[in-house]
């Protein structure tokens, strides 16, 4: 098998097309509400919450057959119905036109996988197995988890902050580099705050 690319992905303003708004479905649009994507739905049935993120105008709604012409414009789809005939139309249309597409629990018809993701703030951990074992990869994921806590959040928002600063100030390049490289740990954390009056100022008020 050809190996993966991985990367993340922005998607704010462009047009995400998911078939399936069931039990299988929902999960996937919800992992699309924060990226600022165009969602558009289509699907026969769709469940509570999908109809309620409808209703709050989060997604575009359409209770009806699939069309091909669904795909018109869109970026990326995502398929989940319980039709392998569809799956396969739907999936064999997007490689048409150019259309990124993943359909759900099956690796031969995907341009794309989800990875176990852990979450802590901007901190995003993806692991992957493209397709072969997703059962191991929450696995891993569940250990990350453990091992990266909530805590991460902050702490990466906080070197945000202070890269920004570092950036801003008078020091040379060099030294400014050597701050950057180094940022993930909190003795460099302390230095820079020692070093930077402005840091200093911040670290004493948090």
């Amino acid at each position: 098998m050809t190996s993966l690319f991985p990367m993340f992905l922005k998607l704010e303003g462009r047009q995400c097309l998911v078939v399936g708004a069931g039990k299988v479905g929902e999960p996937k649009i919800g992992s699309l509400l924060d990226t600022g994507a165009r969602i558009r739905v289509v699907a026969l049935e769709a469940s509570p919450a999908v109809r309620e993120w409808a209703r709050a105008e989060r997604i575009e709604l359409e209770l009806r057959s699939f069309s091909n012409d669904d795909l018109a414009g869109a970026f990326l789809a995502v398929v989940a119905t319980a039709s392998r005939t569809l799956n396969e139309r739907v999936y064999h249309e997007a490689q048409r036109r150019g259309v990124l597409c993943n359909v759900v629990d099956v690796p031969d018809l995907c341009d794309f996988f989800y990875p176990a993701i852990v979450r802590r703030g901007d901190l995003q951990i993806a692991v992957s197995t493209a397709g072969q074992s997703p059962s191991l990869a929450q696995k891993i994921r569940q250990q990350l988890e453990k091992q990266f806590g909530p805590g991460y959040a902050a702490w990466v928002a906080e070197l945000g902050e202070t890269r920004k600063l570092i950036l801003a100030s008078d020091l040379d390049k060099e030294r400014k580099l050597a701050l950057l490289h180094s940022l993930a740990s909190r003795e460099a954390l302390d230095a820079a705050l020692a070093e930077l009056p402005e840091l200093a100022a911040k670290g004493e008020d948090a």
